[in-house]
């Protein structure tokens, strides 16, 4: 990350925690029948006056605007709390950090023989009426990898507002995937990268047609059950027809901490595969650079700096502060949501990372 935003944003955070007086009252998270193994913070070796300070200076001034924390340690979730009213119950708009979960999808599909290869071009699994008059061309070149790690060569950059297929534009069409295939090739597939949430979608129509299911179906089936997510919401499209697989999942932070532990574990819940060890390890793992940061299949992957050490950490991401955390070395999930949409404050979660939660975690 910038050093020099997490300075910036390290001032802001100090600068509106000043004042901060009453004590902080740790309280462990509680035990539901969520398949979560609960935990005291203080049976781990961690020190957690650091933890508790952090937390006396967020519930001070909660003009961070982060609506959740919460850390799984050995697989034992330890601490839990939430801000500005938000509460275990309520569902949190992922954002884009759904799409780190389309891509656990896309790995259960190859586990399962739905989707032969990534390799695979993607014409090869889209409806032949409806969407093949669009895919001519350069665009008969782009396969499953390419959409996972955003090289599908479309005229598509959801940071460019100018682009045709940035994402605000995609929203406002009746039918997205017509809109996404019917965009222009700018370059060679797999040639350069290009944050492009409708490449995200399409994704889902190949999840959809490889399958033979819906895919918020197969999402269920496949993910949510084994995982015992049951309380999530989806965002639909032509006339609710289609899911966002780029966008808009709505879950709790805790079932979102599920999801980073199955990463974390390889694959396993509860010692149950779920998605290929192989799979995991492949879509963490940096193939690619976006925006200077390594991207794997829709998962990032950066090294945090703590003292000289270099800590290797697995995220997805989301507008407004909605991350998955997941670094191997300290066995350790880190979830955050928040409400800092379109603003630097939603990098905020990375500073606290950095200065309190590496420092608390005594390292193996």
């Amino acid at each position: 990350m910038n050093t020099k935003l997490l300075l910036l944003i390290g001032c802001l955070l100090t600068t509106s925690f000043l004042q901060a007086q009453n004590a902080y009252r740790y309280n462990e998270p509680f035990l539901f029948n969520d398949g979560w193994i609960t935990n005291n913070i203080e049976s781990h070796d961690i020190d957690s006056q650091l933890i508790y300070a952090m937390l006396k200076k967020m519930g001070q001034n909660e003009n961070h605007n982060i609506h959740s924390l919460l850390l799984v340690k050995n697989n034992e979730l330890i601490l839990e709390e939430y801000f500005l009213h938000y509460n275990p119950e309520k569902l949190h708009d992922l954002r884009s950090s759904t799409k780190s979960i389309t891509s656990l999808l896309v790995g259960i599909a190859v586990d399962k023989g739905f989707i032969k290869s990534i390799d695979d071009p993607i014409f090869k699994y889209l409806p032949r009426k409806k969407h093949q008059v669009y895919l001519k061309g350069e665009k008969r070149k782009i396969t499953i990898r390419h959409l996972l790690t955003m090289s599908s060569g479309l005229d598509c950059n959801d940071w460019e507002k100018k682009s045709p297929g940035q994402e605000d534009k995609m929203y406002k069409k009746k039918d997205w995937i017509e809109h996404v295939l019917n965009l222009s090739t700018i370059n060679e597939p797999g040639e350069k990268t290009a944050y492009c949430t409708g490449g995200v979608v399409l994704l889902g129509q190949v999840i959809a047609a490889a399958t033979g299911q819906n895919y918020d179906d197969f999402a269920r089936k496949y993910l949510f059950e084994p995982l015992q997510i049951s309380n999530y919401r989806w965002r639909y499209f032509n006339q609710n027809k289609n899911v966002d697989a780029g966008g808009h999942l709505f879950l709790t932070p805790r079932d979102m901490a599920k999801i980073g532990q199955l990463v974390l574990n390889n694959g396993l819940w509860h010692g149950k595969k779920i998605v290929s060890e192989s799979w995991v390890k492949n879509s963490t793992s940096s193939q690619t650079s976006l925006g200077g940061v390594n991207f794997g299949y829709l998962w990032w992957n950066v090294d945090l700096q703590y003292k000289a050490d270099p800590i290797n950490t697995i995220f997805a991401s989301g507008n407004g502060g909605q991350y998955i955390f997941i670094i191997p070395k300290l066995d350790l999930v880190c979830v955050f949501t928040g409400g800092n949409y379109n603003s630097e404050k939603d990098k905020l979660p990375f500073y606290l990372i950095q200065n309190s939660i590496l420092p608390a975690i005594s390292f193996p």
